[in-house]
């Protein structure tokens, strides 16, 4: 009985310390994004569409911070309580402090259920919605080499097929056509506002019907430029896939990031940044708990003597380089194509030895 009352006191320390902590450092986030905003207002882009963009972005905030909120609330949480002599108390009843790091990990799971949902089921829908809203950037428009890219070889040369966004039913955003001749030769260029999914041809390929198009056709007498009002475009995959392939891997669930690792495989292709993304989203709950026991050994370790100013700094800290390690192994995997898996796995790896090695340590 004693036990029970003493883990529900270190649960309910741990998870209001922690709650508080990741409360304010995504408020603190909205903040200053939203000033941020601000210094890009425009004729076309108002502190209303400013405002829209935070809120939509909101759930990335939260997803960003759960983990350095963790670590902060754990040493907060048990901070206080080491400060009251409450640990040294509980310890003297027999209770180990390994014990009070398992309850103090209950309240990271929670938060890890959080993370993983708003994952899975919000950040798909607002992170898209936010990127329609900002929109204002058109220099960065001229080097993006999103959505999906298609060349499809014919007789008389070849297709090159670019659709800046499609959704799982089928709707086409921008639509881009190349057509080049034998020699390589840009022969034809199209644009298309929009197009939606008409049917499945007989031999395995999908048409869209594309509207409000503008064609461009060179060729030995000059340069003519027409106007079509509809087109047919087909393609060899299905429209879940042309979902699949037009969207960020930053901006995909876990299943829909596991769909896509599927179809590349399919296709006798990877993605890297796809793979590395699935990986670091799946592994997320790993990377708590790491830092809620390296929070603990702030508490238990040899930094226990500290005041607790002290250990919310380093927590701080180790917070921020615990972000920058995951994201330098990041660009390590796809800057030398070492295994995404390990890659995402190597920081989890070190935070949690990282504890351990300090829970040990004396002073």
């Amino acid at each position: 009985m004693k036990s029970h009352i003493l883990a529900r006191y270190v649960i309910r320390a741990a998870f209001l310390a922690m709650l508080g902590a990741v409360l304010g450092l995504w408020l603190l986030q909205l903040i200053f994004a939203y000033l941020n905003e601000l210094e890009d207002l425009s004729d076309t882009y108002t502190v209303m569409d400013a405002l829209k963009f935070i809120l939509y972005r909101s759930p990335y905030f939260l997803v960003q911070f759960i983990p350095t909120g963790a670590l902060l609330g754990a040493v907060v949480g048990l901070g206080l309580l080491a400060g009251n002599s409450e640990l040294v108390s509980m310890q003297a009843s027999g209770v180990s402090k390994y014990r009070i790091i398992s309850w103090a990990m209950i309240p990271a799971s929670v938060f890890v259920v959080l993370s993983l949902a708003v994952n899975q089921f919000v950040l798909p829908i607002t992170n898209q919605k936010a990127e329609a809203i900002n929109t204002r950037t058109p220099e960065t428009k001229l080097v993006s080499v999103n959505g999906y890219w298609s060349v499809n070889e014919h007789d008389g040369g070849q297709d090159i097929v670019h659709i800046s966004y499609a959704d799982s039913d089928g709707v086409l955003g921008e639509t881009k056509r190349y057509t080049l001749d034998q020699s390589s030769n840009l022969t034809e260029a199209m644009r298309a506002s929009s197009g939606v999914y008409d049917a499945k041809s007989s031999d395995d390929r999908y048409s869209w019907q594309l509207s409000d198009i503008d064609v461009v056709n060179i060729n030995a007498s000059g340069v003519r430029r027409t106007h079509e009002d509809a087109k047919i475009l087909t393609l060899p995959i299905a429209p879940t896939d042309v979902h699949l392939l037009t969207r960020e891997p930053e901006d995909m669930s876990l299943t829909d990031l596991y769909a896509h690792g599927t179809l590349m495989n399919h296709q006798g292709s990877s993605s890297a940044r796809h793979e590395l993304k699935f990986w670091q989203k799946l592994l997320s709950p790993f990377a708590v708990l790491s830092l809620v026991l390296v929070a603990s050994s702030f508490v238990f370790g040899s930094l226990r003597s500290q005041g607790l100013g002290l250990r919310i700094v380093l927590a701080l800290l180790t917070g921020l380089l615990f972000s920058y390690l995951t994201d330098l192994t990041g660009f390590i995997a796809l800057a030398a194509n070492w295994s995404p898996f390990v890659m995402a796995l190597l920081p989890i790896i070190i935070s949690a030895l990282a504890g351990v090695y300090l829970l040990q340590k004396r002073q």
